[in-house]
């Protein structure tokens, strides 16, 4: 089951889709131009029912197969939204608006899905029901959970999930996956430490918020250090340092830092939350400080189901030749909250020798579409052969 001729046939025009999508990309929930699109392209392939609206602007499609004896359904998952990222490809179809830019390939992952769909819902060679899940504000909005808490899981019957990211990286067109925790839990924190200023030559008349949030960015490596398992990872980075004065000399009355602490799974996870608001309390405290702490819960771990991923990657080695086992990463996926209602598994595609995800040269590489909509097609067409 190598790369399906159908779509080589369709390359140029799904590369199109993707091209407009790149033009015009829209952030978190502000998809509506793009769920346009999908809903149209969903509804001249004949696909047998759209609802819009899913988890606020999300898109879910339903392709029937020939048959359906096995009363299975499977989701297939594409994420639509762009980041407020200013574009520095230089590209023919590079981004219209002024701040936004498709900087992690969900312009390439909406186009492959629809791609898929086009041809699942010429050929129908499935016995079942294939469930296509277009997701908004990935990056950083919980779009996933917003459509499983709209339901959508009961809703249509889904019965296991399959998503797809872009990898830089990865040799172009090949495949990596894992099983079990691949993707981390992203907690964010925004702590103000309250201190008393004053003027730089009299530190005795002052209570330092400065020396005491120092204090702190380096007593919160211990969560890492001498509080989380050694064979457990864990993340802990302060990323913003930002005093109330700017001046050569004066002594703030209060500094806040902001950052992210990252876990693979739901135990670290708690024990790093109950560790940070403790070290928080306690350092600051022993400087004469208050810390007024704000913890943001983010996206859970995603842990990929074990049967599924074992499935996945056979049909990934039988489109590209091969499946590589690929690495844990510490970035955060919100196809985490879809994989704590349903077994599922999410795979890689290469995306060749390009730019980074998030950076302002990327871009998605078109000649993955052959093998990354073939992916999609063959998880349907082998997990729900036609009767």
């Amino acid at each position: 089951m190598p790369i399906k001729n159908r779509f080589a046939e369709l390359q140029a025009d799904i590369t199109a889709w993707r091209r407009d999508l790149h033009e015009n990309p829209e952030i978190l929930f502000d998809t509506v131009r793009t769920a346009g699109v999908v809903a149209e392209k969903l509804k001249e392939f004949g696909v047998d029912s759209i609802e819009t609206g899913v988890g606020r602007t999300g898109v879910v499609g339903v392709i029937k197969g020939k048959t359906d004896t096995s009363g299975k359904v499977i989701g297939l998952r594409a994420d639509m939204d762009a980041l407020p990222i200013l574009e520095a490809t230089g590209l023919d179809y590079a981004s219209k608006t002024p701040g936004a830019m498709h900087a992690c390939g969900h312009d390439g992952h909406t186009a492959m899905l629809l791609g898929a769909a086009k041809y699942l819902a010429e050929t129908r060679n499935f016995d079942g029901t294939v469930v296509v899940i277009f997701q908004p504000a990935e990056e950083g909005g919980g779009g996933g959970r917003e459509m499983c808490e709209d339901g959508m899981m009961d809703k249509y019957g889904i019965q296991e999930v399959y998503g797809m990211h872009n990898w830089p990286g990865v040799p172009l067109g090949q495949f990596a996956i894992r099983p079990g925790p691949f993707f981390a839990g992203t907690d964010q924190f925004e702590v103000v430490v309250k201190g008393s200023g004053g003027h730089a030559a009299k530190p005795n008349e002052t209570i330092d918020p400065t020396v005491a949030t120092s204090q702190l960015v380096l007593a919160l490596q211990t969560i890492a250090s001498r509080n989380v398992d050694p064979v457990e990872q864990i993340v802990v980075s302060v990323t913003s340092f930002e005093t109330a004065s700017k001046a050569f000399n004066v002594i703030p009355p209060r500094v806040t830092i902001r950052g992210t602490i990252r876990t693979l799974t739901p135990e670290t996870k708690k024990l790093a939350e109950e560790r940070f608001k403790a070290i928080c309390t306690a350092t600051c405290a022993a400087y004469g400080c208050e810390a007024e702490i704000d913890w943001r819960p983010g996206y859970p771990p995603m842990v990929n189901s074990e049967a599924q991923t074992e499935f996945a990657a056979e049909v990934a080695a039988g489109v590209a030749g091969k499946c590589d086992l690929a690495e844990i990463t510490m970035g955060g996926e919100d196809f985490a909250y879809m994989l704590n209602e349903r077994p599922g598994a999410y795979i890689l595609v290469g995306n060749g020798d390009s730019a980074p995800v998030h950076t302002p040269d990327y871009n998605f590489n078109d000649e993955a579409i052959p093998a990354g909509c073939s992916w999609w097609a063959e998880i349907v067409e082998k997990r729900m052969p036609a009767a």
